[in-house]
C-alpha cells in the first residue's frame, strides 16, 4: 500500500496519540460483492466479529467468499484517534488495526469454521508485522462483541497453537495475535471497501503457514 513505509512496529501510547475528528468517513454503505449493506442495522440473529490479520484488502475478500457471511467491511479498530483517516493509521500514531468488520448467520457459519479460516489464512506469530507489511496496523487481532466469543477464541488459539507445534516444531515462535472485547469500528474510506473486487489484480499480502487445524 502507499503509506506502508510510514509504518511504525511499537504502539503509540493514547497521550501521544492523533487527535481525529468527529465526523465519520462517508461510505456508500453499499457491498459490491454481496449486495448488502456494509452498515447497521444488520439482520436479526446475525453476529459480529472484527478480525486484523495484515492488509485488510485480502483478508476481506477471504471471508465474504464464505457461505453464511452477510456483510464485509474494512476499517480501523483497536486503537484511539477517532475516525482516523487511511494515512493517519498507516503513520503508526493512532494504535489502530487494519481490520475487517464480519457479519454473519450462526445458523450457516458456526464461529469456530469462521475462526479455522482466520488461523489458517495468515501467521498469527509475528508481531507487529504481516508478511512484507511492517507496522502496528498490521497485527493479528480477533475483537469479540462478548464473552462466549472470546470463549471460543481462546480456545481455538490454544488448537492451533498445538498444531503450529505439531507441524513446524516446538521453537516454532508463539502466537502474538491480540483477542480482546471489540472497540469501537471507524469505517475506511470507500476505495478500500470490497478492493480486491473493484481491483482484481490489486496488492494482497495474505499468506498462511500451511498449517491446517481440526475445529
Amino acid at each position: 500500500m502507499f503509506f506502508r513505509s510510514l509504518a511504525k512496529a511499537e504502539m503509540v501510547s493514547a497521550a501521544d496519540a492523533l487527535a481525529g475528528r468527529s465526523e465519520a468517513i462517508e461510505i456508500s454503505g453499499q457491498h459490491t460483492v454481496l449486495g448488502s449493506s456494509i452498515q447497521p442495522p444488520y439482520p436479526a440473529g446475525s453476529e459480529q466479529l472484527i478480525i486484523g490479520m495484515g492488509c485488510f484488502w485480502g483478508a476481506e475478500r477471504k471471508f465474504w467468499t464464505l457461505p453464511g457471511v452477510i456483510t464485509t467491511a474494512v476499517g480501523y479498530s483497536a486503537g484511539f484517534t477517532p475516525n482516523p483517516t487511511y494515512k493517519e493509521v498507516c503513520s503508526g500514531k493512532t494504535g489502530h488495526n487494519e481490520v475487517v468488520l464480519i457479519v454473519f448467520d450462526p445458523s450457516v457459519l458456526s464461529l469456530k469454521k469462521l475462526l479455522k479460516t482466520f488461523w489458517e489464512s495468515h501467521n498469527p506469530t509475528q508481531g507487529m508485522q504481516q508478511g512484507n507489511d511492517s507496522g502496528t496496523q498490521y497485527r493479528s487481532g480477533i475483537y469479540c462483541f462478548n464473552e462466549s466469543q472470546q470463549r471460543v477464541c481462546e480456545e481455538t488459539k490454544a488448537i492451533f497453537d498445538t498444531a503450529l507445534k505439531n507441524e513446524l516444531g516446538d521453537s516454532t515462535a508463539a502466537i502474538t495475535t491480540e483477542i480482546q472485547p471489540a472497540a469501537e469500528f471507524y469505517f475506511a474510506e470507500e476505495y478500500h471497501q470490497q478492493y480486491l473486487d473493484k481491483n482484481p489484480s490489486g496488492y494482497c499480502g495474505l499468506g498462511g503457514t500451511g498449517v491446517s487445524c481440526s475445529l
